[in-house]
């Protein structure tokens, strides 16, 4: 019953006005993170035997599709100043920092024949400065950033690219097992599959209507395969834990009228169940709904069998119970509803058929997508209790953009409502272990370039050091770390991070 009345209650007046007042508090073993990726802030593209990854070359091809035209060829050149990061890590107080490895960097051409010890030695380096500090890694193995000569021979719509996954995971896991414990071998694997092979909105970028669940089979099983390897080779021995991220937003029907409240179940299925169901539930595969509507449309479409593949029996095991936590990446909610929109068809975005709006009274970011829905993230964690048993969970990303500027406040206002959310969550059952910001500093967004800013810290892109200092963000993230709790009307009386007196916190 008080569940019941938690979903009604949020779903009329949002979490931040939660009524009973009563001072809620993080456990003293919960974790707080940050987390970049490795082309968004390491620059140094093709410095020290570094191959060419996919955004390179999209990038240098098509330099017009960034908004500010920066791309990550220096970004945040965190290759040189990672020094000053893991500095600016000790200065928040974090439990852990999660970072990825840059494929490219380390294998250049993909394949573990060629090694670049030169790319080994950066991250033997951040590994041990971070350790040094009794920071925790978390290393992610795969974000986005695909070596452009595994792309030249089909990239991850070709099968082999599991076994290029799993020679290169098993490479990595030789160096640094005994060093980093928890590790996340792909991340958002719905946004790598929808997104550049469906909505060629991410590189490389290739709209070709078929291949979207060839990628998607290929790098989930890619996943399991790293996972595999870790539990048979390392796992005894080093006790790590081994999990993927999932960019996962919530989804509410714009009205309650029966076509709408069937299409977000539909979206949801697409969108969550699709790359949770194979790994979570009980029975594997991929959700019984999307195969339905997959298979009707490729008919209709004149295809002799469903564009979504099967899932043998053997590639079913392997994929179930094939992670130690969940990763969720979460930044927003969206509101569907039944569309008659002639979009591309074949595409997933055609078999998903609804139109998606946002709440008219939601905050908006500086990014068009991002508007702030706290109690999105609640809804989702009950989501995910309900129909996979009470995952393990590391909120791995969730953060909010602004324009520059040190005294963010939208930012601040963000990050306490979904804390706040959270620990609603958490009240409720949810088996949350950790909270990430994206991101530790500005950096390179992708096509949005450094228009967008996501940072803790403010990264100054045209000074020589790429100067980072903290914003009002940092400071407020710093005392809930430190407290354990969140207070609404908490400022810090200065901006300087690095001079911070205690009886401010």
């Amino acid at each position: 019953m008080k569940l019941l009345w938690c979903l009604i209650y949020i779903c009329i007046i949002g979490v931040e006005a939660w009524s009973d007042n009563r001072q809620r508090k993080f456990s003293n073993d919960f974790k707080f993170g940050v987390s970049t990726s490795a082309y968004q802030v390491e620059g140094a593209w093709n410095v020290d035997g570094k191959g060419e990854s996919i955004w390179d070359r999209y990038f240098h091809d098509n330099p017009k599709v960034i908004t500010d035209g920066r791309n990550g060829d220096e970004a945040c050149d965190s290759y040189y100043y990672y020094k000053r990061d893991v500095e600016m890590l000790r200065e928040l107080g974090v439990d852990y920092y999660r970072f990825s490895i840059s494929w490219p960097r380390v294998l250049p051409s993909g394949f573990p024949n060629e090694q670049n010890k030169l790319g080994f030695q950066y991250y033997d380096n951040l590994i041990d400065e971070l350790l040094k500090y009794n920071i925790t890694p978390m290393v992610t193995l795969y974000h986005f950033d695909l070596p452009q000569k595994l792309q030249d021979l089909g990239g991850w719509v070709n099968p082999l690219s599991v076994d290029w996954f799993e020679d290169y995971a098993k490479v990595v896991f030789d160096k640094y097992t005994s060093k980093v414990k928890y590790w996340i071998t792909v991340n958002q694997p719905n946004s790598i599959c929808t997104s550049a092979y469906g909505e060629a909105a991410m590189a490389p970028v290739l709209n070709k209507g078929v291949s979207e669940y060839e990628c998607t089979k290929n790098v989930l099983l890619a996943h399991a395969k790293a996972y595999r390897l870790y539990e048979k080779e390392y796992k005894n021995k080093y006790k790590g834990s081994v999990g993927i991220s999932m960019s996962l937003n919530w989804a509410d029907p714009a009205d309650n009228s029966t076509e709408n409240v069937e299409a977000t179940e539909v979206f949801r299925g697409f969108n969550i169940d699709l790359f949770l169901n194979p790994i979570w539930s009980k029975t594997g595969d991929f959700p019984s709904t999307v195969k339905k509507i997959v298979a009707k449309k490729s008919k209709q479409q004149g295809f002799s069998e469903s564009r979504l593949p099967v899932l043998s029996p053997k590639e079913i095991k392997l994929l179930r119970g094939s992670a130690d936590f969940l990763g969720i990446n979460h930044y927003t909610t969206v509101l569907v509803k039944t569309s008659d929109e002639d979009v591309q068809s074949p595409s997933f975005v055609n078999d998903v058929g609804v139109e998606i709006v946002l709440g008219d009274k939601w905050k908006q970011s500086q990014s068009a997508w991002l508007r702030s829905a706290p109690y999105g993230l609640y809804k989702l964690s009950i989501y995910l209790n309900q129909n996979y048993d009470y995952p393990t969970i590391f909120i791995t990303e969730h953060g909010w953009s602004t324009k520059p500027g040190l005294r963010d406040r939208s930012r601040v206002e963000n990050m306490r409502q979904y804390l706040n959310a959270l620990l609603l969550a958490i009240e409720d059952g949810t088996n949350v272990k950790g909270y990430t910001v994206w991101s530790l500093m500005d950096n390179v967004e992708w096509q949005a370039g450094t228009s967008e800013r996501f940072g803790l810290y403010e990264v100054d892109f045209e000074s020589k050091d790429k100067k980072r200092t903290a914003r009002m963000s940092a400071l407020v993230y710093k005392r809930i770390i430190d407290t354990r709790i969140v207070e609404e009307d908490w400022e810090p009386k200065h901006l300087n991070i690095a001079t911070l007196q205690r009886d401010e916190l």
